[in-house]
């Protein structure tokens, strides 16, 4: 039994090494000033910015149906942020640019702690939700979510283990919104 622990510790030190690794390659991007600036604007559009809105044009787009668009979106945001606030709170993972070195950002978080990454969270799951209603709005959605994910370590404020978890459950929520509601 003590093999077996053993070698599932050096399992999970290598994941967070590598965690890490990648995150430190991601956040060199943010010392070119011009990358740094547009992931900068894509995290604080990434804030709700952007969402909301979307959900604000859809009706005015596509009357009745964009009002129910919207509605989906709303419906997969609230358990996102309830989700959210939830599993930072229970998980307290510090943010890599407080625990690691040579880590370097240039927003201030919106709150202390890392895991999972909110906005992508709410960026897959808003996509979701919107592209169920929308679907020609996916060469536009899809990019920027992405985007919105990729900067948040960029920025040195996640590791790449919180936006997968956060791409995830937001993705997941979505379903459950789209199953249920739309």
């Amino acid at each position: 039994m003590r093999q077996i622990g053993d070698a599932m510790n050096r399992a999970v030190t290598n994941l967070l090494r590598l965690d890490a690794e990648l995150l430190r390659l991601a956040n060199r991007i943010n010392l070119r000033p011009v990358l740094g600036r547009f992931f900068a604007r894509i995290s604080r559009l990434g804030d709700g910015v952007a969402w909301y809105a979307l959900m604000a044009i859809l009706p005015l787009l596509y009357g009745a149906h964009g009002l129910a668009t919207s509605l989906l979106m709303i419906s997969a945001g609230v358990p996102c942020t309830l989700l959210y606030a939830a599993l930072k709170k229970g998980a307290r993972r510090p943010r890599p640019f407080i625990t690691l070195e040579a880590i370097h950002t240039t927003v201030p978080p919106l709150d202390e702690f890392s895991f999972p990454s909110g906005h992508t969270m709410h960026a897959f799951a808003f996509t979701w939700t919107a592209l169920h209603g929308v679907p020609g709005f996916a060469p536009l959605l899809v990019p920027f979510a992405l985007l919105v994910a990729l900067s948040r370590m960029v920025l040195g404020l996640h590791y790449l283990s919180d936006v997968l978890v956060g791409a995830l459950l937001g993705s997941l929520v979505a379903a459950v919104a789209i199953a249920w509601i739309g």
